[in-house]
């Protein structure tokens, strides 16, 4: 899932792990790469599911030290995020306060991870971490958030994109059941607001269509996009930092409430870039439609040679509003790309981070194995984007 600033999230749940002598090291440390491949060069968010590590499937403190020399620096840092919180999961009792230190010794990569959710912490968490605070830079110190219940996560991150185990969602309803002397009662849900007359974010394309004179491509769209073109083409690792979550907010209600918003006055390249993102991940339906999404995972299947053409195919079923605002973006994408030995931005690096903002699907959220696909069909939309979209023409071409 991604949290309130676009990010992508990695969440680490304790009571996933099986007992120390069933666990095969080898492919544990090789999903681990796999998985903190994906993000370790953009910005990212984790969360960590203490709950469930108990004395059987607390790793070995001999893995451990083998996890950290199988690693390179890029992916011990993210262990930083994720396996090092295994690290303060693993060590629940003090057994490995030297690999915790070590895990944060390097900072070229741990920057890209922007918070660290602990929930469900014990007290002997909190403890470890105030004795190593003073081993442990102030800004990354910063990051890491304690939450006693699931229902703080609503306040960073989409929570109901979270496969949460359900073995955590008990322990949670129980906590709070001691809290309160009962079980929690059922939450109601008032009615959703209806959407403002100028709104932009969390409405469909139609309603922004009909809002605004039967325009195709929607203002924050064009306006973002624009912007970009003029300053942002050769910006180093542009769409991969996060901005500010209160300037975000507030850009947001600008746009909703009608109100004028000029980049130039936050100072901060990045800052259109987060809300173009925002914008596509915030539409109730994705670009590319719920309909595309089964289409598109197929597309590894299909033989290299044919597999534009089968985009193009994929494309062509889109709706004429939906084709008209991807031809654009893809436009612009395929720009970015163009000058990528200024931004470092290729096709491929696009696709990571676009690919689950374009497209998604209609329940739960898309697995690990599905990213492959979500992003070689992206990577092929920006880099082929003249024969992909060459045939179909949209009003006002």
């Amino acid at each position: 899932g991604d949290d309130n600033s676009g990010r992508k999230v990695i969440t680490f749940s304790c009571c996933r792990m099986p007992p120390s002598h069933q666990l095969n090291h080898t492919r544990l440390l090789e999903y681990l790469r796999y998985t903190l491949d994906q993000y370790v060069e953009n910005d990212y968010t984790v969360v960590y599911f203490h709950y469930g590590l108990k004395s059987r499937n607390k790793p070995s403190l001999k893995w451990l030290q083998t996890a950290y020399k199988e690693f390179d620096r890029k992916y011990v840092l993210v262990c930083s995020s994720c396996c090092v919180r295994s690290v303060t999961k693993f060590h629940e009792r003090s057994r490995y306060p030297n690999l915790l230190t070590i895990s944060f010794s390097f900072s070229r990569y741990k920057k890209n991870l922007k918070a660290l959710y602990v929930v469900h912490p014990t007290n002997f968490i909190k403890i470890l971490w105030n004795i190593f605070k003073p081993l442990i830079s102030h800004k990354f110190g910063k990051k890491v958030t304690y939450l006693n219940y699931l229902s703080e996560l609503r306040d960073h991150l989409k929570y109901d994109q979270l496969n949460i185990p359900q073995e955590v969602i008990r322990h949670d309803e129980n906590l709070r059941g001691k809290q309160k002397g009962k079980l929690p009662p059922v939450v109601k849900i008032p009615p959703p607001r209806p959407p403002l007359p100028n709104q932009q974010f969390g409405v469909s394309l139609q309603y922004i269509k009909d809002k605004n004179k039967g325009e195709l491509i929607p203002p924050v769209l064009k306006q973002t996009v624009c912007y970009l073109k003029i300053k942002g083409l050769r910006v180093e690792g542009l769409f991969r930092r996060s901005a500010s979550v209160q300037t975000i907010k507030d850009i947001q209600k600008l746009y909703n409430q009608g109100k004028p918003v000029n980049f130039d006055d936050y100072d901060d390249i990045h800052i259109p870039a987060v809300i173009l993102k925002t914008f596509l991940r915030e539409l109730p339906e994705p670009l590319l439609t719920f309909e595309c999404y089964d289409h598109i995972l197929g597309i590894t299947s299909v033989e290299s040679s044919l597999r534009v053409t089968r985009c193009k195919q994929i494309i062509q079923g889109l709706p004429d509003h939906n084709y008209a605002v991807l031809k654009y973006l893809m436009c612009f994408l395929h720009m970015v790309s163009q000058e990528s030995i200024y931004n470092r931005m290729t096709a491929s690096n696009l696709a990571c981070v676009f690919g689950l903002n374009l497209i998604w699907p209609s329940k739960g959220t898309a697995s690990l194995s599905a990213l492959v696909p979500l992003n070689l069909f992206t990577e092929l939309l920006i880099d082929f984007y003249s024969t992909v979209f060459g045939a179909r023409l949209v009003p006002g071409e």
